[in-house]
């Protein structure tokens, strides 16, 4: 019997969550939803995915960075693949947010928009221990 992955998707923007999850339930990952930062550790702990997409910037300004570092003071939780995916770059374009151990342990940014295909190859890679710490993402387009 082959091992489903799982991917939570922790936003606030519904839309986001919904298309995200059918595109990647489509190509056969379980995927768990959460609307905001606690509920996305709350599913985590249960849950314990395979990568997890979040948002920086929910209900609350900073509520995804307090997230990411709960997540990773969890110890099963410590080498899940965070993939954070925000459109802060948009509101900001000058501030630079790269992963760090202590402050935002994350392994890779990923700019809002995201094109779905370019989001399943970065998983994939991630799935495959082949994914790296970047902000190679960050300040480019996601589209193409």
């Amino acid at each position: 019997m082959s091992h489903t992955h799982s991917i939570l998707i922790v936003d606030d923007d519904a839309d986001f969550v919904e298309a995200t999850a059918a595109y990647l339930a489509d190509k056969g990952f379980a995927v768990f939803k959460a609307y905001d930062g606690s509920e996305g550790l709350r599913i985590a702990r249960l849950e314990r995915p395979d990568v997890i997409v979040m948002d920086i910037m929910m209900t609350e300004r900073t509520e995804g960075m307090y997230a990411v570092q709960a997540i990773r003071r969890v110890p099963e939780l410590r080498t899940v693949p965070i993939l954070v995916a925000s459109s802060l770059y948009d509101r900001v374009p000058d501030f630079c947010i790269p992963p760090d151990e202590r402050w935002l342990p994350f392994d890779r940014f990923l700019r809002k928009p995201i094109d779905p295909p370019r989001l399943l190859s970065i998983i994939r890679e991630y799935l495959a221990g082949s994914g790296s710490t970047t902000m190679a993402d960050a300040n480019t387009s996601e589209g193409t």
